[in-house]
């Protein structure tokens, strides 16, 4: 995956090597992503991307369950469980994932459909479930830096808004407001995660694990994404059960 270390990093080395993997693996620069902001793409492909990104989203709080799981540290567990309570939601906070309903609420999905995963593409859900069980088999340390892709979401989450509203005209400002949330939420959870691998991965076996980590991650993203332009874009090879634009949701 990435060129074996020799020798541990410091910790500045370390960061530039996990921006150096993001910046030439994350998914922003997917073929995809540059048709769905650039209005390239008609609104039955707009649904298929929010049908299935929902697979992604919905398991983020099963992700960092696990991930708590493994931790014995109190202090980090306290500081981690705000990312299940930012997707969950609690109280009179809705949630990351109820307002990527709103979204797929606004793109005329019906929830039941969306929350079943039901059209689902195979290869989203194989890769979802496979950061999951990533996650709840590595050490901590190397599971938080799988999360580590936030440290490059906030761009791209403003890229999306920009794009979105000024190319298409079945999207408003209220259905983006899961974006918004993020530009704020993800450069926190970024920063603490990014300080937590610093100082907790010391040894070459660590640093390793954690760069590794990081494309595993990326590579999970990038999955989604071919998967999409496959059956949405070219050669178009919905598979079967898979959400089909020519046909109503069932």
């Amino acid at each position: 995956m990435n060129k074996p270390l020799t020798a541990p990093l410091s910790p500045a080395e370390l960061e530039d090597a996990l921006r150096t993997i993001g910046h030439a693996r994350y998914h922003n620069r997917h073929p995809f992503h540059h048709l769905l902001h650039g209005g390239k793409l008609e609104f039955g492909q707009v649904q298929a991307w929010a049908l299935n990104r929902y697979c992604y989203q919905a398991a983020i709080p099963r992700k960092d369950a696990a991930l708590i799981s493994r931790i014995h540290d109190r202090e980090l567990r306290r500081e981690w469980v705000q990312r299940i309570l930012d997707h969950d939601g609690y109280g009179d906070e809705e949630g990351g994932i109820e307002r990527w309903l709103v979204l797929t609420d606004g793109l005329g999905l019906p929830r039941d459909y969306v929350i079943s995963r039901q059209g689902a593409l195979p290869a989203t859900v194989f890769a979802v479930e496979a950061y999951v069980d990533f996650v709840a088999r590595h050490p901590p340390v190397v599971a938080v830096a799988s999360c580590l892709t936030e440290l490059f979401a906030p761009a791209i989450h403003q890229e999306r808004i920009i794009g979105l509203l000024e190319n298409y005209d079945f999207i408003d400002d209220k259905v983006l407001a899961y974006f918004r949330r993020r530009l704020s939420q993800a450069p926190r959870d970024a920063d603490f995660a990014l300080d937590y691998v610093k100082r907790h991965a010391l040894t070459v076996a660590e640093q390793q694990g954690v760069l590794d980590a990081l494309t595993f991650k990326c590579n999970v993203l990038w999955a989604q994404l071919d998967a999409l332009y496959s059956a949405y874009v070219a050669p178009g090879m919905i598979p079967p059960g898979a959400f089909d634009p020519a046909l109503p949701p069932c």
